[in-house]
């Protein structure tokens, strides 16, 4: 049965522009790469879509290979969009990537000409869809030309089975390299999804600004560091829980006494700014403008509204970002 979808799923301005281009993400995106594949229960998982589509979250982020097993998520995004989203399909922005290894041989995986465009077709396929609205190169590929990773990504919008073209996994150099390739092709690179927490700050050294030079936004994934940065760990590790699942990719020997020490301090903040951990987290990524969104996984529905309230406290005063950096100096 088609889902009703909520009338006031738009009552919020919580958008974002993405770099220079037309597109609109909301501000916290549900990302597909854990917790919708065959192996967890589907019936949660819809219910976590429609949760969030109901609250004006119109982003769902996949991959090809995102399960397990590899193309799984897409299967079973489908089916919901089949049996319960297909007359907002014109509300939803839908994004797939392919650079990792999804099957066997020297077509499998990475940025060749064949691969990316065979993987979007395959990813059309499962999902029920005649088009994507973002397309990505999900990482660089050092063996093959970036013109020709760039050029089948362009290709793709000309075809009319992609409406953006994006990066994922790009250094500052490369970035560069790859926008000026798709704007001298008339589509422009209008996204990079890279990881980016408290935890992992790597695109602080160059990225960011080489993304603000050249007009394209950055959506940021892993915000909550595999659910570290959530209450999760500040005790010890639930058994089911992201680090106790056997097919993450968080294992338990990253849960050591000193993150916990950390994690309980950064806790502690976020009580005294009136949120949780996870809350203060996301809108630690967020108070940078040119962050466009953030990607969470949430397990439910209740983690999904947990971290959607992160939305209209995204500013932090300079004695509680000098807290956070010592906290994180120490750890």
């Amino acid at each position: 049965m088609t889902h009703t979808a909520n009338k006031n799923r738009y009552s919020r301005d919580i958008y974002n522009r993405s770099g220079n281009s037309g597109l609109l993400l909301p501000q916290v995106s549900l990302g597909l790469w854990h917790n919708f594949g065959h192996v967890d229960d589907f019936e949660t998982g819809r219910e976590t879509v429609l949760t969030a589509f109901d609250h004006g979250i119109i982003h769902f982020d996949l991959a090809n290979n995102y399960g397990p097993p590899p193309g799984s998520a897409e299967e079973n995004f489908g089916k919901i969009l089949k049996n319960d989203l297909h007359p907002y399909r014109d509300e939803l922005i839908i994004s797939t990537k392919a650079g990792y290894r999804m099957w066997d041989g020297p077509y499998g995986e990475w940025g060749s000409r064949k691969y990316l465009l065979a993987s979007l077709d395959q990813s059309l396929h499962r999902m029920g869809l005649e088009y994507v609205d973002i397309f990505y190169s999900h990482r660089f590929d050092p063996d093959t030309p970036l013109e020709e990773t760039m050029t089948a990504l362009a290709d793709a919008v000309r075809q009319g089975k992609a409406l953006y073209v994006g990066i994922s996994n790009y250094d500052p150099d490369s970035t560069r390299r790859a926008a000026g390739i798709l704007e001298a092709l008339g589509t422009p690179c209008v996204i990079h999804q890279a990881r980016y927490s408290m935890l992992d700050r790597w695109v602080e050294k160059g990225l960011l600004d080489t993304l603000d030079e050249n007009g394209i936004g950055c959506i940021a994934f892993s915000p909550l560091a595999q659910g570290l940065l959530t209450n999760k760990y500040l005790k010890e590790i639930p058994e089911n829980s992201r680090a106790a699942n056997p097919y993450g990719f968080l294992q338990r020997s990253a849960i050591t006494p000193g993150l916990v020490k950390t994690l309980n301090k950064l806790n502690a903040l976020a009580a005294r700014r009136g949120q949780s951990l996870a809350q203060m987290a996301l809108a630690w990524v967020l108070k940078d403008p040119r962050i466009t969104s953030v990607l969470i996984g949430a397990r439910n529905k209740e983690q999904l509204l947990d971290s959607f309230k992160c939305i209209g406290n995204t500013d932090f005063s300079i004695e509680e970002l000098n807290i956070i950096d010592d906290l994180l100096a120490e750890y």
